[in-house]
Formats: structure tokens, C-alpha cells, sequence
């Protein structure tokens, strides 16, 4: 399997750079091919963050960054300047689930751990840390059909399309209505998890069909949305999903919007961090703790927020800044439970 050739292979590295000693010095490479939300910004932030915690382990990681708005080829050069630079690992928000394949193949060949976050890709000489994007989608899918009782006409607003992260949650919702009949999605759209892309598309929408009962919006754009149905005066009609930065938190709370919100935590990166590291000391994966449609995935919990639980959600980060996510990571001891 490839993994095992994979892990061979960065086994025999380290031996080598370390000869006699072990390594407790790690260069780790962060890409992120997009830099389109402040919830990007806080995802380096929390990973770079992680690193300094394995200080008080003894071990030193440096962290290389190349964040900025590329397509697959130029998230591709991030890669291939990585590997030029001898890091020991790369982390990745990747702009593909495919098109990694063979560079990634490359860094495996150097002995290079590569794992990817936020978004599945497909290669095997790669790892996944983080939430199961379908899944979240099905949650709040399933809170707004059941919220709106089994039956109504609902709107999608959609993120950047061919993102693998977008195209699995929107296989992830189409899932969920299908099982219930009574549930019309009457058109879907993307605005690239731009917040005034959404509030945009929403006024369009409810301007081409005023009889709205739900919306399915991801984040990034939820606030957008809730906007233009604030204008339009059907807040009390109206149940959409919501998002989870903090100033969406304040006004969902204080206007007592019908909302819902998977949660997918800036923190992934950090858990994939702490993932790597681990496995970069030389520690062992369990047996059968891979997942996910490409047999390489590790996935965290998805939380949930709704009317239930929003104030106690909301009082854990009312004293952020209005852009600051709702995040949770693994920690070192945590990320330890998927090795042996």
C-alpha cells in the first residue's frame, strides 16, 4: 500500500538526518491557495500558533507560510518551493482534490509527510486532517428540513465552485433533501464565500421567487444572506442556516433569527499540525483509523450550533473581534489518539 511505502520511506529520512540522535527540530510548509475570508487568516494563526505549544515538548518546529490567492498551478509552485527548501512536512488547504497526485508523489519520494485540511484530496501519498466537509453539510441540511417540518421551497447559496470543500457539501445537502420529498429546491447558486456575494445573490433570489421557506447558505456568506432578508422584512417567515463568525453570533442572538450552523473550526490546521508532528517523531498510526471516500482521512468532530445552545456558544466568544470564528482544534495529547 502506499502509505507503507510512504511511511518507509520518511522513516528511513529522519534515521538519516538524525544519524544517532533524534530529531527534535522540524521546518513544516503551510499552503493556502486562497485568501478570500478572515477565517483563512485565523486558520494560519491558530497553526502557527500550535507549533510554539510543542515548545514545552522540547521540540522546535519552524514554520515556512505561503498564503495567497493562486490556481492549482500556482498552489502547486507553493509545493514544489517547499520541497526546494528541505521542509520535513507541507499542510495544505488545496484548491484540487486531484491535481496534487504526482507532486505530492514527489514529496513522498524525499521522504516529505504531506497532509491536507479542510479539503479531501485524493492521493495516497497524502493524509487528511479535519472535518468531514459532507457530513457538515448533512447536519444543517437535515436541522432545516426538519426545521421547516419535511416540506417548503429552499434556496442554495453555494461557495467557490470546484472547490473540492464546496463540492462535497454540496453532494452533502443534495443527499438530504432527496429523503424528503416534500422539500423544493427551487435554485442554487454560488457566491465564492464572499459575504456581500451572498447578501447579492440572496436579494436576487428572493426577488425571482418571494415565497422562500428556507435557505441553505454556507459560511462565509450567511451573514450576507441574513441581510437581505432582514431588508425584506421576512426574518419571521424565513429559516436559513447561519455561519459562525462572531458578529453573525450577535445578531442571530439579538434579532432571534430560526438558524443553524455547522461548525468547521479555523482550527484544522492546527490539528493537522499536531497530527504531523507526532507522526514526524516516529510514532505509528493505528490500525483502520483511516476514512473518507479516498481511504486517507482523519476526521474531527463537526459541533453544532442552533437556538439551543447559541448563548452559551456566544458567551464562550463575545469578547472577540466580530470577524474571530468559532474554532476548537486538537491538542498535542489529543491529536495522539489516532497512534498507536
Amino acid at each position: 500500500m502506499a502509505y507503507r511505502k510512504w511511511m518507509a520511506a520518511l522513516a528511513a529520512a529522519t534515521m538519516m538526518a538524525a544519524g544517532t540522535v533524534s530529531a527534535k527540530t522540524y521546518t513544516i510548509g503551510l499552503s493556502n491557495g486562497w485568501v478570500g475570508s478572515e477565517w483563512r487568516t485565523q486558520m494560519i494563526d491558530e497553526a502557527v500558533a500550535a507549533a510554539k505549544k510543542w515548545e514545552s515538548r522540547g521540540v522546535d518546529i519552524k514554520v515556512l507560510v505561503q498564503s495567497a490567492n493562486v490556481d492549482v498551478q500556482g498552489q502547486i509552485s507553493q509545493v514544489r518551493n517547499f520541497m526546494n527548501r528541505g521542509v520535513d512536512a507541507i499542510i495544505i488547504n488545496p484548491n484540487s482534490p486531484t491535481a496534487f497526485d504526482p507532486v505530492f508523489a514527489q514529496a513522498a519520494q524525499r521522504g516529505i509527510l504531506v497532509a491536507s485540511t479542510d479539503a479531501e484530496v485524493s492521493s495516497k501519498d497524502a493524509i487528511y486532517v479535519g472535518i468531514d466537509q459532507k457530513e457538515w453539510a448533512k447536519q444543517s441540511a437535515k436541522w432545516l428540513a426538519e426545521t421547516l417540518d419535511g416540506k417548503g421551497r429552499v434556496v442554495c447559496i453555494n461557495g467557490v465552485a470546484g472547490h473540492p470543500a464546496n463540492q462535497m457539501r454540496v453532494e452533502g445537502y443534495r443527499e438530504v433533501f432527496k429523503q424528503y420529498p416534500g422539500i423544493e429546491v427551487l435554485n442554487e447558486v454560488n457566491a465564492n464565500w464572499d459575504q456581500a456575494q451572498g447578501q447579492q445573490a440572496m436579494q436576487n433570489l428572493l426577488a425571482t421567487y418571494p415565497d422562500i421557506d428556507g435557505v441553505w447558505v454556507q459560511d462565509g456568506m450567511a451573514a450576507g444572506a441574513w441581510r437581505a432578508i432582514m431588508n425584506a422584512d421576512k426574518t419571521d417567515t424565513i429559516a436559513a442556516t447561519g455561519e459562525i463568525r462572531v458578529d453573525f453570533l450577535k445578531l442571530w442572538k439579538n434579532k432571534g433569527f430560526t438558524s443553524g450552523a455547522s461548525v468547521n473550526p479555523p482550527g484544522v490546521m492546527a490539528s493537522a499540525l499536531n497530527v504531523v508532528v507526532h507522526r514526524l517523531q516516529g510514532e505509528e498510526f493505528k490500525d483502520g483509523i483511516f476514512q473518507g471516500r479516498y481511504g486517507n482521512a482523519m476526521y474531527v468532530p463537526v459541533p453544532f450550533i442552533d437556538n439551543s445552545n447559541l448563548d452559551e456558544v456566544y458567551d464562550s466568544v463575545k469578547g472577540k473581534p466580530g470577524y474571530y470564528s468559532v474554532t476548537d482544534s486538537l491538542s498535542i495529547d489529543e491529536a495522539g489518539r489516532f497512534f498507536k
